[in-house]
């Protein structure tokens, strides 16, 4: 008996695993042959390693139109994926972070700004350290297009107030136009070659189409840093030209018209343009410029940072150290020699903070600036972005902010990277400008009612202007 008990018991579980194989070779037959909304519903009910998805093509209506060039037997494009292990996902709520909530308590809606970073959020959620360091050209489980629309649409919240948050499916609609634009100059003479394919793709984004590289050499222009702008307006920085030549070429090869390698080449000038070029026809120089997605993405907020950063007049490259000395945390052996122009400029610039002007022309934007660094601490990148936010905390009147996140900072930065940068002088004055700050929250922490701000409300929520 208890012989036939085993043999039975063997014969059901191969029975059941046989049964399950079938299954699942069904159900992706019948997925080729079912609408991508339908075939998603049945691979998301498969609880099996293996998960049947369709390509990025249909995980959007974006994708859903298929170019009029394609023939109409083409089929749908699906892969398949391996589950990933789960990872830690970056939330605002982990850092709880200051500048929505400083905002709502100022009588300000940032509904529409909340609602965008959780757009940002889940995009990088999806970011492996593969992903990171996958090429902006070749990258699919990332919509680079739609996080940097997500981006826009949190800054354009923060500076409109508007009741209407801005359209980023639009807008990604406006981009997928592009693909679908080149595919009616589709020709045969294009696919000669690939040199004259990559070749016709750039002349049609540059010359037909009239995208150019902005001339702002210190990138103020708003326009140029911002995705929606740079489609509306067809002029941008080299950075979202990358992006808009990348996601043409991704949707090219879903739709079959590219069949080989391609990189952007990104220029370091400040003059040149993106451009694609055939992988097998690299060579070594071309490594440096090639743009990942991780550099993509913090080039994109780092440029946001440096534009919008409140302090403007100081010439000094570290942007730490500009906010410094505007805090006197900062020991400038050449102090008695300052000219009356920069000190009357940093009386004026604190008189606008004690008036709640928050923004103002050359003097940057402290909303955008704070919500670049917090966006950057999302992304995980240099503990840096968390010093840098801690000052701007200060400067707003959140002091126990400010402690708080100066505190990640020292517990964030590795001892090595400390001892390796002793020698440089700009990191030398940047760690005794932290020391003196902390030195400094660590009294007024001290006080009584010291975490009531005393300019911070009115610093971030007054919406007056200079002009």
């Amino acid at each position: 008996m208890l012989e036939r008990y085993f043999a039975d018991s063997i014969i059901f579980v191969l029975s059941s695993v046989l049964l399950t194989h079938s299954l699942c070779f069904v159900a992706i037959n019948k997925a080729a042959t079912m609408s991508p909304s339908s075939s998603l519903t049945a691979a998301s009910s498969s609880s099996s390693l293996w998960i049947l998805k369709p390509s990025p093509a249909f995980k959007s209506s974006r994708f859903q139109s298929i170019p009029p060039s394609l023939p109409p037997s083409s089929p749908p494009c699906f892969r398949l994926l391996r589950r990933a292990a789960s990872l830690p996902h970056a939330s605002a709520t982990d850092f709880d972070f200051a500048l929505h909530d400083a905002l709502e308590s100022s009588g300000i809606n940032t509904s529409h700004a909340r609602e965008a970073r959780k757009g940002f959020i889940s995009q990088i959620n999806e970011l492996s350290d593969v992903e990171r360091e996958t090429s902006i050209s070749i990258n699919r489980r990332v919509d680079l297009g739609r996080a940097a629309l997500y981006i826009a649409a949190e800054d354009d919240s923060l500076i409109s107030h508007s009741s209407v948050p801005l359209p980023v499916d639009a807008f990604l609609e406006r981009l997928d136009d592009l693909s679908l634009g080149y595919c009616s100059h589709y020709n045969s003479l294009s696919r000669s070659s690939r040199e004259n394919f990559l070749e016709s793709i750039e002349k049609y984004l540059y010359v037909k189409k009239g995208f150019r590289r902005s001339s702002a050499k210190n990138l103020a222009e708003p326009r140029a840093l911002y995705l929606h702008s740079v489609l509306t307006h067809r002029s941008g920085s080299a950075l979202m030209l990358s992006l808009i030549h990348s996601e043409i070429l991704k949707m090219f090869r879903l739709w079959g018209l590219l069949d080989f390698d391609v990189e952007i080449f990104f220029p370091h000038d400040h003059y040149g343009l993106p451009r694609a070029y055939d992988k097998q026809k690299s060579k070594e120089s071309d490594q440096p410029h090639i743009m990942t997605v991780q550099m993509l993405l913090e080039k994109v907020l780092r440029n946001l940072k440096a534009a919008f950063w409140p302090f403007q007049h100081d010439h000094v490259d570290s942007l730490f150290l500009r906010a410094a000395h505007a805090a006197n945390c900062v020991d400038d052996p050449n102090g008695s020699q300052e000219s009356a122009y920069q000190l009357a400029s940093a009386k004026a610039a604190q008189h606008r903070l004690e008036r709640g002007v928050w923004t103002s022309v050359r003097f940057g934007d402290m909303r955008r600036a704070l919500s670049a660094c917090e966006r950057l601490i999302l992304l995980k990148t240099d503990p840096k972005e968390i010093r840098d936010y801690s000052i701007l905390l200060y400067h707003c009147g959140l002091y126990q902010q400010s402690l708080k996140y100066l505190r990640l900072y020292q517990d964030a930065k590795s001892p090595s990277s400390s001892q390796s940068r002793s020698t440089n002088s700009v990191s030398i004055l940047e760690e005794e400008a932290v020391q003196k700050l902390f030195v400094r929250l660590n009294l007024i922490a001290m006080e009584e009612d010291w975490c009531q701000p005393i300019y911070g409300r009115n610093f971030l929520g007054n919406n007056s202007e200079p002009w």
